[in-house]
């Protein structure tokens, strides 16, 4: 299924599209999520006819949703109720398994991101059920992805939350190269949050106001006290834990030194290309970006 674009990543519009009609098709394709796990069946989503056909009824389903056309088929979102009996329904059916959408990334990238889009509009779904101006309860709109509240009017769209990831390069003139040129380098940190110690790039949410650029300065200057300049936009990626919009960045260190805050940031400190770990996975733009450090300066 994966159609590779000349800049070696693939797009979700590539054999998807976000009709707004159900065609009825006769066969489906259902990304069905248990506990914001997907099913894989031979390590695909297969089109099938129905839920019936792999075995899941009307009363182990808490959510449906149609989300456009996938391969010429009707394609929905499903969502299990909590009392689906997951190891019991794993052991009556060979080669079923559901996975984290991590993991579905390295076995089929179509699925991981039209399964990104799915568990997405379940969250919203399940997060705008009332008004979050009046406490109505709300109803679907017949002509477009919304919540309209029958009280007041207000209307909720899906929601996407914009982060900012950015490489910040720096020409070392205290380390020269072969040539006697300054090395350039590239600022990485370690999070105070991640499960496993290794360094990843300078990375935030965008605050209330902000553009881009600024919440690059900002987040920069807060988590390793360095100012930046000649930000650039390099790409983006939805980024489906639970529903970022990652926005990445390349920029050019300005003034200062480093100072984490020891809160966010652990540790800080700049990498020359051939210091830098492999990334564990090719999921994330951060890879992208690395690359593009390592291949253009």
């Amino acid at each position: 299924m994966k159609t590779q674009h000349d800049e070696g990543f693939i797009s979700i519009y590539d054999n998807y599209s976000l009709d707004s009609e159900i065609k009825n098709t006769e066969e489906k394709y259902y990304f069905i999520f248990y506990q914001r796990e997907l099913l894989l069946v031979n390590n695909q989503v297969p089109p099938i006819k129905g839920l019936n056909e792999i075995n899941i009824g009307k009363k182990d389903v808490k959510n449906c949703l149609y989300i456009g056309e996938y391969y010429s088929k009707d394609c929905f979102a499903v969502e299990l109720d909590e009392s689906f009996g997951k190891e019991k329904y794993l052991e009556s059916n060979e080669n079923f398994e559901f996975l984290d959408l991590y993991l579905v990334f390295d076995i089929d990238e179509e699925s991981y991101l039209i399964g990104g889009r799915a568990i997405q509009i379940i969250d919203w779904e399940n997060n705008h059920q009332y008004c979050g101006r009046c406490g109505t309860k709300t109803v679907t709109s017949d002509v477009e992805r919304a919540k309209v509240c029958p009280n007041c009017g207000f209307t909720s769209f899906t929601r996407i939350c914009p982060a900012i990831i950015t490489s910040i390069i720096k020409k070392d003139y205290d380390d020269l190269d072969a040539e006697g040129k300054p090395t350039n380098k590239v600022l990485m940190a370690r999070h105070s949050y991640h499960k496993y110690p290794r360094y990843a790039l300078i990375a935030g949410f965008l605050e209330a106001g902000e553009t881009v650029e600024e919440a690059v300065q900002r987040e920069v200057r807060e988590e390793v006290g360095i100012e930046v300049e000649d930000i650039e936009y390099f790409g983006s990626q939805s980024w489906p834990f639970p529903n970022s919009l990652m926005i990445g960045c390349i920029c050019k260190y300005k003034s200062g030194e480093i100072k984490v805050d020891e809160n966010e940031i652990v540790k800080a400190k700049w990498f020359k290309k051939e210091e830098i770990p492999k990334p564990p996975s090719d999921i994330s733009i951060f890879s992208r970006l690395i690359k593009n450090f390592k291949e253009n300066y």
